[in-house]
């Protein structure tokens, strides 16, 4: 019975004993600047387990992130060290991204690394769409464009896609806010549109912002509740 007991024991930890790719972090930072195009770091992880891994291939779950290991096995207890690049584009705000390592170790056959991307705001624009309904009185609606980077910006131009349309804007704080101010001509039609703003930030890529406007159908109401159940007669 003992060594019944004792030969489930030893199973039991051999089963728990097995190679595992591990990051000192539970997910590697990057923080690029705005004007940044492209971000680039490296990583250190270690084998922990007790046999050696082997990497038979890498996939990215964004075709923003790009990663590569220095190695194509790693020892028992080895550190390994891995590089990224990640194309920031158009990105904004925090964005959490991963690419998955594939092993020959059949109790880690797919190995997860996390990446957060966290790309600081120049511009800020509330709300980001204006929205009527058709029917409605063509009322004045409007944003707010905040520059929220190191560099004041001034609004240069604005130019609607649609005609059906009305605009204004002015500075309320000198190359950090702005109001625009949008009133539709009509509300008969459905209508989907923009506001290029064409501003003179430093930045390429934030040269040129939207702020969207639309009349649509109004939501269909929900049916009426059924009448409640009559009370049943006396027997």
């Amino acid at each position: 019975m003992k060594a019944s007991c004792l030969s489930l024991l030893l199973l039991a930890l051999a089963a728990t004993v097995h190679a595992e790719l591990k990051l000192d972090v539970p997910a590697i930072e990057l923080k690029p600047k705005p004007e940044d195009e492209e971000v680039e770091t490296t990583f250190k992880f270690r084998n922990t387990g007790d046999k050696p891994v082997k990497i038979l291939g890498m996939e990215s779950a964004c075709s923003c992130l790009s990663a590569e290991l220095d190695k194509a096995e790693y020892q028992p207890g080895e550190v390994g060290t891995g590089r990224a690049s990640f194309k920031v584009s158009t990105f904004v705000g925090r964005h959490e991204k991963f690419v998955t390592v594939n092993t020959d170790n059949p109790k880690q056959p797919d190995w997860q690394v996390n990446f957060i991307l966290d790309v600081p705001a120049v511009v800020d624009i509330k709300p980001k769409n204006l929205q009527w309904f058709i029917g409605d009185e063509p009322t004045k609606k409007a944003c707010l464009v905040q520059f929220t980077g190191d560099t004041p910006t001034k609004i240069l131009k604005i130019t609607p896609t649609r005609e059906n349309v009305e605009f204004d804007w002015k500075e309320i704080k000198e190359g950090r806010e702005y109001l625009i101010n949008v009133k539709p001509k009509t509300t008969k039609d459905v209508t989907m549109g923009a506001l290029k703003i064409e501003t003179n930030s430093p930045i390429a890529k934030y040269r040129y912002q939207l702020a969207f406007f639309s009349i649509t159908r109004k939501p269909e109401p929900p049916p009426a509740a059924t009448a409640a159940a009559q009370p049943k007669a006396d027997k």
